[in-house]
């Protein structure tokens, strides 16, 4: 029978004593590292969206036709169905292969931890451009039906610009980034179709998620001035590199 190197051992009850510490933590209601108002206000820095009739919103019309033609590719399509998850949990799962380890509340307790309060808090950087500028969507613009019809009633009474999807996808891709920086690549890679799954799936235009990658880059400098964020940040990094030594 093989027993632990004392190296090994110590990793390993390190590792046990941060899952209880965290693990109470995250029982207690998850709440954003910092308020809207604390945070970048889109409204002032960020163009208005394009309006029909102008050559923005041309491009715009260009992406949605493009966006459909994606559709014809089955694999791709179905990615852009998966990819309408916005819960933490559910993107968590999916962003978990790129990251090279399970994310989970219960296998990762400090990294999404982490997650839940950062992409709570980026989200937030949505809300004001929505309900100022309260576009329509692709959809509802041409009438046409989306690749998840059963979410169009409720969406299409929340403002096209920004993409909160795209907020969401792009700042989880910052943030585990930061945590496991050796796989940035696909980390990015899968943020992008991210945001390129709602133009697919005919819920935003071009210039909404592109807009959005912005805003949640601008977000994500901003919640490196908190302290309490950069202190989950040291957490997540500490967990990572134990569960990592813990598997070698």
């Amino acid at each position: 029978m093989k027993t632990l190197s004392t190296r090994k051992l110590l990793s390993v009850l390190s590792l046990a004593t941060m899952i209880l510490v965290v693990t109470t933590t995250v029982a207690q209601e998850e709440q954003p590292y910092l308020t809207s108002d604390e945070l970048p206000n889109a409204v002032y820095w960020l163009p208005a969206p394009a309006q029909p009739g102008s050559s923005q919103f041309m491009y715009d019309i260009s992406q949605y036709y493009w966006g459909k033609e994606q559709r014809l590719d089955t694999a791709r399509a179905n990615k852009a169905i998966q990819e309408a998850q916005y819960e933490v949990i559910d993107m968590a799962r999916q962003f978990s292969k790129a990251f090279g380890m399970d994310i989970s509340p219960k296998k990762t307790p400090a990294i999404y931890h982490l997650l839940e309060r950062g992409i709570l808090t980026i989200r937030l950087s949505a809300t004001k451009p929505k309900a100022t500028y309260m576009r329509t969507r692709p959809y509802a613009y041409f009438n046409e039906h989306t690749l998840v019809p059963e979410e169009e009633e409720e969406l299409r009474t929340n403002g096209s610009y920004p993409s909160g999807h795209t907020v969401r996808g792009w700042g989880m891709a910052l943030i585990l980034c930061e945590i496991n920086p050796e796989a940035q690549d696909e980390l990015l890679k899968l943020g992008y179709e991210w945001g390129q799954s709602r133009v697919i799936a005919g819920f935003h235009w071009q210039s909404d998620v592109d807009a959005s990658r912005m805003l949640a880059a601008a977000c994500y400098a901003s919640l490196h001035t908190c302290e309490a964020f950069l202190k989950d940040l040291s957490a997540a990094k500490k967990e990572f590199m134990l569960l990592k030594k813990s598997r070698m």
